[in-house]
């Protein structure tokens, strides 16, 4: 074993490139050339010899050196190797945003940023900010515990936001799952919590699919009283079947009248981030009727750059309400139609009344799915397919409005 003194006059022959002078337990202390002394610690594990080191001599001197040598042999016995858990603290160190939920949650945040739409980075911190940081955000994530994170989640389901729960609880997942690959905190505790809170099964938007009940919808439509934009809103809605938001905001450059064709460009569409900015745009053949109705529009809206202006506001598109309050009007409350809905009427009906192939439905909503080769969807297939069907459909909805609502087209 070495003595103080021997560690202060140990040097290192000038022919070699070190020496080293061994203690006991592995511990030994090697010298250079130059004279600077550093300790290091051999062991095995899993038949791989490695070195920890423990610092210069003589600012760690002979008795910590030692003291060190111990406490990584008890790490070691315990089945933890000393030299990856020195790496994993080190990584830990490199962690400026320190270890708080908030810290951790923005951090993780900002990093989904790139891949995410603007809307959706924008409702995720806002449920941060309104339900899980007053309650977290200043507690580290280590200390806290699944019934801490249960009593925030629980706070939000008190006022009825059962939904709002539920996505409050996949976002902490991902900050805990987040936190675990920093090294911020062990494990991830939301899974302790699942079946805690009240079961949230999706939402549905109400639909008619009763070939018989949507006639009498599509004539109530048809007697509808109200402004014209918002009565040719209501008449392309069931017609189109495209998202409330991508017809509402549609603009008289997307629309081609003569080619029966309306382009939604790539950034007004339901995506990512991704998708929008380099996405395809999505097509939407015009069957004859649709551009029949849009021609008597455009001699009232055509100077305007949107094709259903606010009444108040030119620039900027009617609100989802004005649809929605008209339907209230003619007796079709939300839980017996919506103006979403209406896609879950084109897609059931299509396929049950008129048999179409579910791959064209698929693509006329915007869906990204996989064909049964399995290869990735394109948007921009099957348009020969989906102008027909466009027109089938609306040539099945006149049928339905007058009454006759056959079961199907031939």
């Amino acid at each position: 074993m070495l003595t103080d003194l021997e560690c202060r006059n140990a040097i290192c022959p000038p022919e070699r490139k070190q020496a080293r002078f061994s203690d006991s337990a592995g511990l030994y202390l090697q010298v250079s050339p130059n004279g600077s002394k550093r300790w290091f610690l051999k062991y095995r594990i899993n038949n791989k010899e490695k070195q920890l080191a423990l610092g210069s001599y003589p600012m760690v001197s002979l008795t910590a050196a030692r003291r060190a040598r111990d406490a990584a042999k008890q790490q070691k016995a315990t089945g933890v190797d000393p030299v990856q858990a020195r790496k994993v603290e080190k990584l830990k160190a490199m962690n400026p945003e320190g270890d708080s939920f908030q810290m951790v949650a923005l951090e993780w945040h900002t990093k989904q940023i790139p891949v995410w739409s603007e809307g959706h980075a924008t409702r995720a911190l806002r449920q941060f900010e309104r339900d899980l940081f007053p309650w977290l955000g200043e507690r580290r994530m280590v200390d806290i515990s699944p019934m801490e994170l249960l009593a925030a989640l629980r706070k939000i389901e008190e006022r009825g936001a059962i939904e709002t729960a539920d996505r409050g609880l996949m976002l902490a997942r991902q900050v805990w799952r987040y936190g675990v690959a920093t090294g911020r905190v062990g494990r991830d505790i939301t899974g302790d919590l699942k079946g805690a809170l009240s079961p949230y099964r999706g939402r549905h938007f109400a639909a008619i699919t009763d070939p018989v009940q949507f006639g009498t919808l599509l004539r109530a439509i048809q007697a509808y009283r109200g402004g014209p934009i918002v009565r040719t809103a209501l008449q392309l809605a069931p017609l189109l079947f495209q998202r409330p938001g991508e017809l509402r905001a549609a603009a008289w450059a997307e629309i081609d009248l003569k080619a029966a064709l309306w382009t939604i460009p790539a950034a007004r569409m339901k995506r990512g981030k991704d998708g929008k900015e380099h996405g395809e745009p999505h097509l939407v053949p015009l069957p004859t009727q649709a551009v029949a109705i849009l021609r008597e529009l455009h001699a009232l809206t055509g100077r305007s750059k949107l094709v259903f202006p606010g009444e108040r506001n030119h620039e900027r598109p009617i609100s989802e309400n004005s649809v929605r309050t008209a339907l209230i009007s003619m007796g079709y409350t939300p839980d017996v139609q919506t103006w979403h809905g209406f896609r879950a009427t084109a897609r059931t009906m299509l396929a049950e009344r008129l048999d179409v192939d579910p791959l064209v439905i698929e693509a006329q909503l915007a869906h990204a799915v996989k064909d049964a080769n399995g290869r990735a969807y394109n948007r921009t297939q099957y348009m020969a397919h989906r102008t027909r069907m466009m027109q089938r459909w609306a040539d099945y909805l006149d049928e339905l409005r007058s009454e006759k609502a056959p079961g199907s087209l031939p």
